[in-house]
């Protein structure tokens, strides 16, 4: 099989030690400069420094070498939370919210997440296809070969499975990788507002076993908020997704301090999203189960809040990973670089730490880190090439993206 040669680069990658990178190993990289990598059918056949790699690297077997000019080249972006599958867009909502209302009173006064229920509700499965399609291929112009998209804009059990499918079909037809997520229990309907409990015992009874029969979600999530569901709720659906066989994550302690994010420690979660307000000891059960803290400072950002503690879960070894968030309410953005200048400049992350919380621990939280997340021999060929030197420049050039080239198993998509 013939080979690609990617030479003259400057290589900025985490490695795989077989576990997501924490405390001060969240930042260490490997840098090769000049750097080279080879790719044979879309997998990494070697990387290095270029000397060493071409040494003994017979010629006639590279059919394609591409000089990377000195540019930087780092793993393609992982993005391990989003909400890209909606219908329609909340730009009124938005501007209720500069206008000093709250989330959770949008969210009360039938706005929020229960819009965008309605409009999936109303919206076809061909209509809902193309408008994740378009933010899926925008995500991956900024850089972001792997992504997670949830369900949870259908809160019933037609409209979970058939958001399901639709995230299924753009995992099909585009050449991003895509983890379906479902988030059954994202808010509580209007149908149930009186008898929540009666809800969960419909996402336990009736939902998760369709959507395990469905085969499409390999992941449950829960959004374990005040105003939502409770910590008991929580923990009734995530056992019974763990029993069909699903690996568990939570939106946790996005606006107050609730213990989701201990109870991702007690239900050994892949990870706890948002995790603002989560407080300390929650946070050492996380790092006791080796659960990711997955951080949307985009969120934070739309939302006008403090950011979530990054510098604390580093010092207290918990892995942190990097996220959009994407969604039409509270962060709707699909730039992954974006994320991580806000993430060095607001949260006080190295862009080394960044990097790593953008690729490799991503990866991880997605249960996908033995194929994506790091330039290693054996691991897919996705890769970005940056206009810059190093991954820095996705901090400093603020306010577009840096990326030049988006390659995907070895091939130019963008």
């Amino acid at each position: 099989m013939m080979l690609k040669l990617f030479r003259n680069a400057r290589i900025v990658t985490p490695k795989d030690e077989g576990s997501p990178a924490a405390g001060k190993n969240q930042g260490n990289v490997i840098r090769y400069d000049p750097g080279a990598l080879i790719v044979k059918g879309g997998r990494i056949a070697g990387i290095g420094e270029e000397h060493a790699v071409l040494e003994g690297l017979p010629a006639e077997e590279v059919h394609m070498e591409v000089d990377c000019k000195g540019r930087c080249l780092i793993p393609g972006f992982v993005d391990p939370h989003t909400h890209m599958c909606f219908a329609r867009l909340r730009e009124a909502e938005f501007d209720m919210r500069i206008g000093g209302m709250s989330y959770l009173d949008i969210l009360r006064q039938g706005g929020g997440i229960l819009s965008s229920v309605e409009a999936v509700r109303r919206e076809s499965e061909s209509g809902l296809y193309r408008g994740t399609r378009s933010r899926v291929v925008t995500a991956l112009e900024h850089g972001t070969t792997t992504v997670e998209i949830k369900s949870g804009y259908g809160l019933d059990t037609d409209n979970e499975l058939k958001m399901l499918r639709v995230i299924d079909r753009v995992a099909r037809q585009t050449p991003l990788d895509v983890v379906p997520t479902f988030l059954g229990a994202h808010a509580i309907p209007p149908e149930y507002a009186d008898t929540p409990d009666t809800f969960v015992d419909l996402i336990v009874n009736e939902m998760l076993p369709a959507v395990r029969d469905q085969g499409i979600a390999k992941h449950c999530d829960v959004f374990c908020e005040d105003g939502v569901f409770t910590i008991d709720q929580s923990r009734r659906i995530l056992s019974a997704a763990k029993q069909l066989g699903m690996a568990v994550k939570l939106h946790a302690d996005e606006i107050r301090d609730l213990g989701g994010a201990g109870l991702a420690g007690e239900l050994n979660a892949v990870s706890a999203d948002h995790v603002l307000a989560a407080s300390d000891e929650s946070i050492d059960k996380m790092a006791r189960a080796g659960v990711i803290a997955t951080l949307l400072p985009a969120t934070a950002y739309c939302l006008r809040k403090p950011y979530a503690r990054a510098r604390t879960f580093i010092s207290r070894d918990v892995p942190v990973a990097l996220a959009t968030d994407c969604n039409p309410g509270s962060s709707y953005t699909e730039s992954m670089p974006f994320v991580i200048g806000l993430a060095v400049l607001n949260m006080g992350l190295s862009p080394a730490e960044a990097l790593t919380a953008a690729t490799l621990n991503a990866a991880y939280a997605l249960g996908l880190a033995r194929r994506t997340g790091s330039l290693e021999d054996g691991k897919n060929a996705d890769f970005l090439l940056l206009n810059g030197e190093s991954p820095s420049i996705l901090a400093y050039h603020a306010g577009v993206s840096p990326v030049r080239h988006v390659y995907k198993l070895g091939e130019k998509i963008v």
